[in-house]
């Protein structure tokens, strides 16, 4: 196996690696481009080279980084704000209608708790997904391993450690239901 293949099944994999590093540089000229172009169809087909897959109506604002881009699959109407980063060693997918707030946090990627083994220059990545009708509040952090069901809110500044089940509301740091969700269509001015 390759250190890239490595990197996607959750083995120990150096980001040194010549595969790994190219994949990385492609990604970091295509994001230098797409930051900072000013026409909205650049854009968005910037993105379409970059994602594993897309719908056919997203939107990520500018100030958004990954690593690869290619490891990320977003569903129909994908939209993140401004400051996004997408740490997508592993997989990252999103199902459709998901709307991430300003400077949300995903990551796939992480590091060996001891530090003789970190001075090693190894890492390793747990998969996201990310269920439908998901809303993720600014500054939340979604940590890797992690699954998020359906129709779920994660309050701003939540930091996700675990899987989140099918309707509810999480907040807090490490996050915790704070309210089910009974699926009806009800519109409320609350905010998280």
């Amino acid at each position: 196996m390759s250190s890239w293949d490595d990197m996607l099944s959750g083995k120990p994999f150096s980001c040194a690696d010549p595969e790994i590093e190219a994949a990385a540089g492609r990604c970091r000229e295509v994001l230098f481009d797409f930051n900072h172009t000013r026409d909205r169809e650049a854009a968005v087909a910037q993105l379409r080279s970059l994602f594993g897959r897309t719908g056919q109506s997203f939107w990520v604002e500018t100030g958004f980084h990954c690593d690869y881009g290619c490891n990320i699959s977003v569903g129909e109407r994908f939209y993140a704000n401004a400051g996004c980063v997408i740490l997508d060693e592993c997989p990252v997918t999103f199902g459709r209608d998901c709307m991430l707030g300003p400077h949300v946090g995903i990551y796939t990627a992480t590091h060996p708790i001891e530090g003789a083994q970190r001075r090693l220059g190894l890492e390793y990545g747990r998969p996201v997904t990310i269920g439908d009708d998901v809303w993720i509040g600014g500054h939340a952090v979604i940590n890797p391993g992690v699954t998020i069901g359906s129709n779920v809110v994660v309050a701003s500044g939540a930091v996700v450690t675990r899987d989140v089940p099918d309707h509810c509301v999480v907040a807090g740091n490490p996050a915790k239901i704070i309210r089910r969700l009974d699926g009806a269509h009800e519109i409320s001015s609350g905010t998280f």
